[in-house]
């Protein structure tokens, strides 16, 4: 019951995911990234061990595909899970076990890669992709906001969406965005405002950690606060 997808920006090298979900907490299982090496997700029967691992094997060197094949040979109940890799030069991977309940689907493009089980179609995928390629212009993690709400309006999961979330990674080993949204009405919605909210402050979050004298004095608005 997820439908998420990795993306890279062939501009600035930026890497992330964005995973959306019907049951609570999905940014804290299902999606991993490290600067200058890939992103990672895994989902259905989530095992959030293969994130790390795979990170680790692309930071030794190997393509995502490769770092797939080999997690997934030596990974026990593979049938249950679904798994899909980006790594720093675009390589892409996914792998959908034979346990995965339908409609499951796959989907690979320029820079991307989406996935997704117990949807209402599974070519649903495609639509993510086709939405994150349609601005290579746009800060990566617009584009891969505008891909999950692609994938909502193609058909979504079965269930209602409940949870939401969205990582991205740049030069530091700290994230450059890490939203999430958890047992929400409408969280890509949510997740699209706190994207808003965070863009034109992100860069300075980054400068007040490595260069704290050159970050600036600016003082966010306060966030209107929902529920």
């Amino acid at each position: 019951m997820t439908f998420s997808l990795v993306g890279r920006c062939a501009r600035t090298g930026q890497l992330g995911a964005v995973v959306t979900t019907s049951a609570i907490g999905v940014g804290a299982r299902c999606q991993f990234a490290r600067a200058g090496v890939g992103a990672v997700l895994t989902q259905h029967r989530t095992d959030p061990r293969l994130g790390p691992m795979m990170l680790e094997m692309m930071a030794r060197g190997l393509s995502a595909p490769d770092a797939l094949r080999g997690t997934i040979a030596g990974t026990p109940h593979r049938d249950w899970r679904q798994v899909a890799a980006i790594d720093a030069a675009g390589r892409t991977a996914a792998f959908t076990g034979a346990k995965v309940r339908p409609a499951h689907g796959e989907a690979e493009g320029r820079d991307c890669v989406g996935i997704g089980n117990i949807i209402r179609d599974g070519a649903m995928p495609q639509a993510m992709v086709a939405a994150f390629e349609a601005d290579p212009a746009a800060p990566l993690a617009t584009r891969l906001i505008s891909a999950i709400q692609a994938g909502e309006a193609a058909g979504g999961e079965i269930a209602a969406v409940a949870s939401a979330a969205l990582l991205v990674v740049d030069r530091e080993t700290f994230p450059f965005v890490d939203l999430r949204v958890d047992a929400h009405a409408t969280p890509l919605d949510e997740l699209a405002r706190l994207w808003s909210l965070y863009e034109p402050q992100a860069e300075d979050y980054v400068a007040r950690a490595v260069d704290p004298d050159r970050a600036s004095h600016y003082v966010a608005p306060p966030a209107k606060i929902l529920g």
